[in-house]
């Protein structure tokens, strides 16, 4: 049987910060799990006009996840975030706190989770309508 913790595939997130001078932004985080160990990548809008992309690495045991967020310097940013968090039952929430040297917050991520046999059923609905 599957872990339903599993975090592999698309996320929706958002982070602020406690320091009011750092504007909060939302992101698109694509996880893959295997055996525990989170890799991926997170795209984010900057508030400057270009799109910060990052690399993840991190781990998952039971509800607990950690990773280090690494910009590619493709944007502006270059430099590397610490995030720790929980995973929700059926994994499809993460809440938690990410820091960077002197700056903390709060993150949060949102994705769908579908069952392979719902989603065949959808579609075996559909064509049967057509």
């Amino acid at each position: 049987m599957s872990d339903p913790r599993d975090v592999s595939g698309v996320w929706y997130g958002r982070w602020d910060a406690e320091d009011p001078g750092i504007y909060p932004n939302g992101f698109i985080a694509v996880l893959e799990e295997i055996v525990g160990a989170v890799n991926g990548t997170t795209s984010e809008p900057d508030p400057l006009g270009d799109t910060l992309r990052a690399s993840v690495s991190g781990t998952r045991h039971g509800a607990s996840i950690e990773w280090v967020k690494q910009y590619d310097r493709s944007g502006r940013l270059g430099h590397a975030v610490h995030y720790r968090g929980t995973v929700n039952e059926d994994a499809t929430a993460i809440d938690g706190n990410w820091s960077l040297r002197h700056y903390r917050g709060r993150f949060t991520m949102q994705r769908e989770k579908f069952a392979v046999e719902d989603l065949e059923a959808e579609e075996a609905d559909v064509l049967t309508l057509r």
